[in-house]
């Protein structure tokens, strides 16, 4: 076993292991197994997660949360990638990239979810080609930016494109939910899985 010294000076990268169902935590195999059976095989980032048993039962809960909230799917989809894009979550951009096409979403849509990245300020924001998306998207930044605290103004904006109150706040929801696996994602270095599909543009 590794000293508190010697594990000290491994790079972040060789810190968190891909865990099978074997080596994780007992409270973390229940997670794994229902992941492996859902999408045939079990994801680096989750294999990662199982860590904490507690981060990764959190994350699957909030998730599951979020898809059964009143929002429309593709909109939905609209706060993960903008929260992902703006955390430079590249395996999150990836992943939900995936979804967006498997919802029809054309490209310019995704092209412009894609662009306004932290590592890439020479490329301007461009507004999404549907008004009530973009009017999604705004809503999340705005959220982000002020840390809940939204104008008037900002939320009137909102909910003049069909958007309600509990529709507020379950972007909130949204936010929590791929603000933690955005972020422990990064911590942990998870890696694109093949199956996902490479991503060339994020080379």
């Amino acid at each position: 076993m590794l000293s508190i010294l010697s594990r000290s000076a491994l790079p972040v990268s060789s810190r968190f292991i891909d865990h099978t169902l074997e080596s994780a935590p007992a409270a973390s195999r229940r997670a794994i197994e229902a992941t492996t059976h859902h999408l045939g095989f079990l994801p680096s980032a989750v294999a990662r997660l199982a860590t904490s048993p507690q981060l990764l039962d959190g994350f699957q809960k909030l998730t599951g949360l979020f898809d059964a909230t009143t929002l429309d799917p593709l909109a939905r989809e609209v706060i993960v990638m903008t929260v992902a894009v703006r955390n430079a979550c590249h395996l999150c951009v990836v992943v939900h990239t995936g979804k967006l096409r498997a919802l029809g979403a054309p490209d310019e849509l995704i092209d412009a979810l894609r662009e306004q990245r932290p590592e890439r300020p020479e490329r301007p924001e461009r507004p999404l080609p549907d008004e009530r998306l973009e009017a999604v998207r705004q809503f999340t930044l705005a959220v982000l930016a002020t840390a809940g605290s939204v104008d008037d103004e900002t939320l009137d904006t909102f909910l003049a494109h069909g958007y309600t109150e509990r529709n507020a706040l379950e972007v909130v929801l949204g936010i929590g939910a791929y603000t933690l696996s955005t972020l422990a994602n990064r911590l942990t270095r998870a890696p694109i899985d093949p199956r996902f599909g490479a991503d060339p543009a994020l080379a």
